[in-house]
C-alpha cells in the first residue's frame, strides 16, 4: 500500500484529535481523554511545543471508508534519563485498524526512533497494556523489552485531585 510519513502540522490536530479518540475506545477508556483539537493546536505547535507529531498519510485513492486520508500518528516527547541521559517517550502510536498489518506502525515508531536518535538520544520508552498481545509481540519482535518484567520498574502517576493534593506544601 503506498502511504507517506511526515511530521505533523498544526492543521493536522483534527485529525490527531479523532485518532486519540479512536485509540480510547480500542484501548476501551474514552472516558479519560480531556485534551481537544484546540489543546494539541496549543501544546504541540506553539514556541515550546509539548510534544511533537508524525503522521501516516495514504494518497486520496486510498482513503478510508470514513473518507480520511490521515490514516496514523505518533506522539512523542523528550525526556532525560538520569543513567542514559538524554530520552524519548513515545506517547502515541496509532494506526486506523483497516490499515494495520502494511508496515505503516513500523514506519511510524522507526521514524521516531530515527529523529530520537538524531536528537541524541539514548532510549525511546513507551507504555503498552498488558493485554495488548498483538502489541507486545511486535515490539518485542524489534528489540525493544518489558521494563516491569526485566528491571521491576512500574509506571507510575499521580494527577486530578491527587496531584493537586501533592502540591501543596
Amino acid at each position: 500500500m503506498d502511504y507517506s510519513i511526515r511530521a505533523a502540522n498544526v492543521e493536522d490536530c483534527k485529525d490527531i484529535a479523532r485518532m486519540i479518540m479512536e485509540l480510547a475506545e480500542y484501548e476501551k477508556v474514552t472516558e479519560h481523554v480531556k485534551v481537544t483539537q484546540r489543546d494539541l493546536e496549543q501544546d504541540g505547535f506553539s514556541k515550546n511545543p509539548f510534544f511533537h507529531g508524525i503522521i501516516a498519510e495514504v494518497p486520496e485513492q486510498h482513503k478510508s471508508s470514513e473518507g480520511h486520508v490521515k490514516i496514523g500518528y505518533a506522539l512523542y516527547f523528550y525526556a532525560y534519563s538520569s543513567w542514559s541521559g538524554r530520552a524519548a517517550y513515545m506517547e502515541d502510536l496509532y494506526v486506523m485498524p483497516d490499515f494495520r498489518g502494511k508496515g505503516i506502525g513500523k514506519a511510524l515508531m522507526s521514524k521516531v526512533a530515527q529523529l530520537s536518535l538524531a536528537a541524541g538520544c539514548k532510549q525511546l520508552n513507551f507504555t503498552v497494556l498488558n493485554w495488548n498481545k498483538a502489541s507486545l509481540d511486535f515490539y518485542i519482535s524489534q528489540g525493544c523489552f518489558d521494563v516491569t518484567e526485566k528491571m521491576g520498574y512500574h509506571c507510575m502517576r499521580c494527577e486530578e485531585e491527587a496531584l493537586q493534593n501533592l502540591a501543596q506544601p
